[in-house]
């Protein structure tokens, strides 16, 4: 029997957002709509309330209100050698910053992998609380992301000081 569970933060000023648990640690984040989600049989139990859960969605609402900046919260995110390296990565950009897929492979010790970072910061499954979504072109194009390119502007604009409101 897994003890995968998950909760749904609900409102968020991006629409839902799922968080999944597996024993101590956060596993998973997924907006309503998210490219590279699992399909939704997979997450365990949906419960109303869970310590790890709770906290999880606590520190969520703290960062929609303006009142978080970083996340402190037991992650473990399920992928290869490479792209556990590029998720660990993006906790590197500073809050309100971005760096282009250049930036992030040069920082990883990888300045000819772009490509290859820019297929693992696609595959993040923790979004929000490991910020993929920091990452532009390197022309300042807004670029692929998970849960779609206008909740990745309103992040960035939320980040900078300028949300534009509520998109759902």
């Amino acid at each position: 029997m897994s003890d995968k569970r998950h909760m749904i933060v609900d409102p968020t000023p991006i629409g839902p957002i799922t968080v999944i648990a597996e024993g101590g640690d956060i596993i998973a984040v997924y907006m309503e709509i998210h490219l590279h989600a699992p399909d939704p049989e997979t997450y365990g139990e949906r419960v109303d309330s869970d310590p790890l859960l709770d906290e999880a969605a606590r520190q969520l609402t703290e960062y929609f209100a303006g009142d978080r900046t970083e996340f402190d919260l037991p992650l473990h995110p399920k992928g290869t050698e490479f792209q556990q390296r590029v998720w660990r990565a993006l906790c590197d950009i500073p809050f309100g910053r971005t760096w282009s897929y250049g930036e992030l492979a040069q920082h990883i010790g990888s300045p000819t992998a772009s490509r290859a970072v820019g297929l693992a910061n696609g595959r993040n499954p923790i979004s929000i609380v490991i910020p993929c979504h920091r990452v532009i072109g390197a022309n300042g194009s807004m670029t692929g992301y998970g849960g779609g390119i206008e909740r990745k502007r309103w992040l960035l604009a939320h980040e900078s000081g300028t949300p534009d409101g509520v998109l759902f």
